[in-house]
């Protein structure tokens, strides 16, 4: 952020209502709003924030998907629950799935994120996770996870055993560098963030297999959703299959039946 000002344009609004699946004539009632509300020296934070106010009173499961990459930060403070959430990700698109696994490299020994297996391919993938969308994933991140891969790859080579990985996956909840991006073409290093690769992006994937993170939920406060992230819960399909651990956690019968409904209508669950 330079603290320049830039002329109003309405057209990433309109684009993030669109991402969120916003109807044409919801999002042409917002923007109109929005125009009437304008000030000199409004933020683009305060204007997605009046944007994700106005849909929560017309359509809360919209509001939900509008607030999905604010969503993917608060999926902490650590960085477990993320790890849980990549990995329904993976499951949903037809891998087996481990978290946490102990994997024995030629050097050391790696705690990997999560271990995905589906037919030929066998990954090892590494979850980062930030609390901040202004933090980004470097070149750093990248040759770490790349160079723990071929550390295990040697001991294979050495071993000459079955079962070697076919390759490592770097997924971040926010933004790549340009420099990691390059690396990571170059290294072969399958990269998966907020914006890239364009078509299959995390955000792609997550509206693709509709793994929504219960942090999405308008209808839950932040303590809540935090209770529930600590009791290992991370997704709304999660709070849907067991809604007594809504009621475990102090929260009303009338409020129960609103989450689930929201939680329904943005999973597109029956």
């Amino acid at each position: 952020m330079t603290g320049e000002r830039e002329p109003w344009d309405k057209t990433k609004l309109i684009r993030s209502l669109r991402a969120a699946k916003a109807p044409n004539e919801l999002i042409q009632r917002i923007v109109t709003h929005i125009e009437k509300d304008l000030y000199d020296g409004m933020s683009t934070s305060d204007i997605y924030a009046h944007a994700f106010n106005l849909l929560k009173r017309e359509h809360r499961p919209i509001a939900a998907e509008y607030s999905l990459k604010k969503a993917m930060l608060q999926l902490g403070p650590s960085g477990f629950p993320f790890e849980r959430f990549v990995a329904h990700i993976l499951t949903a698109q037809g891998y087996n799935t481990k978290v946490g696994v102990m994997v024995r490299g030629q050097c050391v020994t790696h705690e990997v994120d999560v271990v995905a297996e589906k037919n030929d391919e066998r990954m090892l993938v590494e979850a980062k996770f930030h609390n901040s969308a202004a933090i980004r994933s470097d070149v750093k991140v990248a040759l770490y996870v790349h160079a723990r891969f071929q550390d295990i790859e040697k001991r294979f080579e050495n071993e000459d055993g079955e079962g070697r990985y076919t390759h490592a996956w770097l997924i971040t909840n926010t933004e790549f560098t340009s420099q990691a991006i390059q690396y990571g073409r170059c290294a072969g290093l399958a990269l998966t963030g907020w914006n890239y690769p364009k078509g299959n992006t995390l955000q792609d994937l997550i509206q693709a297999t509709k793994m929504h993170p219960l942090t999405c939920l308008t209808t839950l406060t932040d303590k809540h959703k935090l209770q529930l992230l600590q009791n290992g819960t991370v997704l709304c399909r999660e709070v849907i299959n067991n809604p007594l651990q809504l009621q475990r956690i102090g929260i009303s019968k009338a409020r129960i039946s609103s989450i689930l409904d929201e939680g329904r209508a943005l999973c597109e669950i029956e």
